[in-house]
Order: structure tokens, then sequence, then C-alpha cells
């Protein structure tokens, strides 16, 4: 079964881990993200994503509308969590989504409150844009009521750039479950998830042919190369 919630408070510095086998716990979530045709759907689902994200920011370049998302959700198996991405959406706008994608979890990269995020009531993601002198622990204390939070570069365009950020900017004890994001690829994401430790990781442009148009191919080996690290975690920790 792949789930894309923590509902655990989480004992580690950067990630969550459940409680459970040792299996289960070293296991990294994946979502791929800023999805727009029915066939990177399925190669998401084929690859073992837990997670696939529709952008419903009308300037994205990978933005569908609230029936597209709809009908691309309905694609999904039950336990593959569809995620619909918000930038400083109205009230009116999120309910339409929700409507049409009732199993969504919402991510929200604007400069959403906390109050904002939780208004509709569903289960959220808060987006962090990681700079120098940005407050982590001072955010993350802001938005407790995060399913976790998404760590991005700092670009304009609110994500989707293919840039990574200074992964040393992240500091220890962060209270909520982290998901790492910002230029991760097949090639680096070993290194991500072997430095920073997160519950997740989160691509879209570096499994890309073109802006919105997913390699299957690409998100193979991104799948593929999270088990590696897993892996290579799981050995170094017994």
């Amino acid at each position: 079964m792949r789930t894309f919630g923590c509902q655990t408070a989480c004992p580690r510095s950067t990630g969550c881990r459940e409680a459970g086998s040792r299996s289960l716990q070293q296991r990294t979530r994946i979502k791929i993200c800023g999805l727009t045709r029915e066939a990177d759907v399925s190669a998401a689902v084929e690859a073992g994503a837990d997670a696939v994200g529709f952008v419903l920011y009308a300037r994205s370049p990978r933005h569908v509308s609230p029936s597209r998302a709809g009908e691309l959700a309905r694609a999904l198996p039950p336990f593959v969590t569809p995620v619909c991405l918000f930038v400083n959406a109205k009230p009116d706008e999120i309910g339409r989504v929700v409507d049409q994608v009732p199993r969504a979890v919402l991510q929200f990269h604007g400069e959403e409150t906390a109050a904002q995020c939780e208004a509709s009531g569903r289960t959220y993601i808060r987006a962090a844009r990681m700079h120098e002198g940005f407050a982590l622990l001072d955010f993350a204390h802001a938005y407790t009521s995060a399913a976790a939070l998404l760590l991005d570069a700092d670009v304009q365009g609110y994500g989707g750039g293919g840039k990574v950020f200074d992964w040393s900017l992240i500091p220890p004890s962060v209270p909520v479950p982290l998901v790492l994001s910002g230029g991760l690829n097949p090639a680096n994401v070993i290194d991500g998830v072997m430095r920073v430790r997160p519950w997740a990781v989160d691509v879209s442009s570096g499994v890309e042919a073109s802006k919105g148009v997913k390699d299957a191919a690409l998100i193979r080996r991104f799948c593929e190369a999270v088990r590696e690290a897993d892996a290579r975690i799981d050995d170094a920790i017994h």
C-alpha cells in the first residue's frame, strides 16, 4: 500500500519515520508533480510514486483546469494520492478543485496564512521557499497543522524552476515532516535523500522532456534512485 500521509510525530531531525517494520521506517515517499497527461500519470504509478501533483496555477506552464485535474485523478489507483497545488487561490477556486478531486491533498505555494490553508478542512502541505536567512523553524511553528512542509528553491514563478537550494540551510529538529524539492533529478536525488533524510521527495522539471511533458524513463530512474538511497541508508544503519 502506498500512501502520502503521515499520522505520527517525527522522531528524526528532518524527516518522518513511522512506527513499524524496518523497511517501512526507511522508505522515502515519492511525489511526481506537474502532470498534465494520462500517459504521465500511468508512468508515475507504474514507477512506484506515492503521489502525483496537479498545478492549479494559471501562470504555470504545467497548469491544468479543475476539470482536467479531476480527469487525471480518476486514473489513479486507490492508494496513490492526488495533490493539488495552489498559489494564492481564492476559496471558491479551491472549492471547485476539491469538488473535482475529492481525495486531494492540497499544496500551498503562495503567501497563504495557516488559517487560509486550514479553511477547506483538507489535509495540506505548505511550501517553504528556502534561502539564506529563512527562519524555517519559525515557519514550521506557524504551520503546525500542515501534514508536511515542502522545501523548494526560492525562484521566480513559485517552483518548478529546476534549481537546487543549499541543503545545509535546513536546521535540525524541524517539528513537521519534510518534503525535499527544488531541482531534484535522477542524478542528484540519492545525495539529497542521504544527506537530508526527508520524509518525502518531490520532482517536476527533473523528470521532464519539456515543461508539462514527463519522460517515463526519467520517472522510473528517479524512483529507482530514491529506492537505492533508502537501501544505502538501511545498510549503513544495520
